[in-house]
């Protein structure tokens, strides 16, 4: 039989969680389908340790506390959640409800649907040089799950982004030395991130290199360093211990291309005020989605993901009085999360 359900919310990465809460308060209920084998999207997935710095109120908390964090918060609303499958179908019936099915043969029958996929299907964009395929250890990482390995190691880390440079900072604590490759002298990530790197590697601590991939070595299948050539085509080998690639996501909307939504460059196009799609009850949510200004940060898919839940109710129950009850003085609120009011803020 099918799973009712007010949403089907598709990704279960910072956003897509936060966005059951926010249907929560509203009293909606939504099931979360994702095709990684666990919630919590890249921050799970790729960088579970990775600082991140700016959501309110926290300094600087991991990433996949954050994840941890928001799974604690959305338990008074119970959420499905069916991870590891992809929406396969995908139809619009003439009530306005929706039918998913997953790859595992789940079938949904939704109120609405809300994308919140990240950027799609993703795989790290892997290391293909000359003679990698012959590297049989497991030394060369696409994320960090665990920084006491790289310590006393000569770590090689490539990359420009954000994750590469916020790594090279955490892991220049640990490491014996780290060689920072990038394709160019300019980085691509935050640049007050980017003057710290520069400042290390004037103390010395990390040493920066510019150029292309050439060449993988290794002994007996054990990675021992790589060639690199630079825009004046001179050559050079660095040596290393282990090796972490950070040059991003290979991006793929998968099924999600197929579904007649605007896309705009592979992300799909929603209004301002509900964030929906150009499909009546289909919204998006995060990095999925493109508006005028739009700026990919996680507390930017938070405040999209308040909104679309607004979007939804209005769309499921048009003739219903929409207004604004705040979790601190709402008995309404209380009584949906599960607390007793006293010394609670909203």
């Amino acid at each position: 039989m099918p799973i009712e359900t007010d949403v089907v919310i598709i990704g279960a990465g910072p956003v897509g969680l936060f966005q059951v809460f926010e249907l929560g308060l509203l009293d909606l209920r939504a099931e979360l389908i994702d095709s990684l084998p666990q919630p919590g999207g890249q921050c799970a997935e790729l960088y579970p340790e990775k600082p991140i710095y700016d959501i309110p109120a926290y300094p600087v908390i991991g990433a996949q506390e954050l994840i941890d964090n928001l799974l604690e918060q959305i338990k008074p609303f119970s959420p499905g959640m069916h991870c590891g499958q992809q929406v396969e179908k995908f139809t619009k019936r003439d009530d306005g409800r929706f039918t998913v099915v997953t790859s595992k043969g789940r079938e949904f029958d939704a109120g609405a649907v809300i994308i919140a996929a990240g950027l799609g299907s993703f795989l790290p964009r892997k290391l293909r040089a000359k003679n990698a395929d012959q590297i049989t250890s497991d030394q060369i990482q696409y994320k960090v799950t665990d920084r006491e390995r790289y310590r006393g190691k000569r770590l090689i880390i490539l990359g420009g982004g954000d994750s590469a440079l916020d790594w090279t900072l955490d892991l220049a604590e640990v490491a014996e030395s780290i060689a920072l490759v990038h394709r160019r002298a300019d980085y691509r990530g935050a640049p007050a991130t980017a003057t710290k790197v520069i400042a290390l590697a004037d103390e010395g601590r990390v040493t920066r290199h510019q150029g292309l991939i050439m060449d993988t070595f290794n002994d007996k299948g054990r990675f021992t360093g790589l060639e690199i050539m630079d825009l004046d085509k001179n050559r050079e080998t660095i040596e290393g211990d282990e090796l972490l690639v950070f040059w991003g996501l290979a991006p793929d909307l998968g099924p999600i291309a197929d579904w007649s939504l605007e896309i705009e460059k592979k992300q799909l196009s929603v209004d301002t005020e509900k964030f929906e799609t150009s499909v009546p009850g289909i919204f998006a949510v995060g990095d999925i989605n493109t508006y005028p200004g739009k700026k990919k940060f996680i507390l930017s898919g938070f405040h999209e993901a308040a909104l679309a839940a607004f979007g939804v109710q209005k769309y499921l129950h048009p003739d219903k009085r929409q207004f604004v009850q705040y979790t601190t003085t709402s008995p309404i609120m209380h009584k949906r999360l599960g607390v007793s009011g006293e010394s609670k803020s909203g």
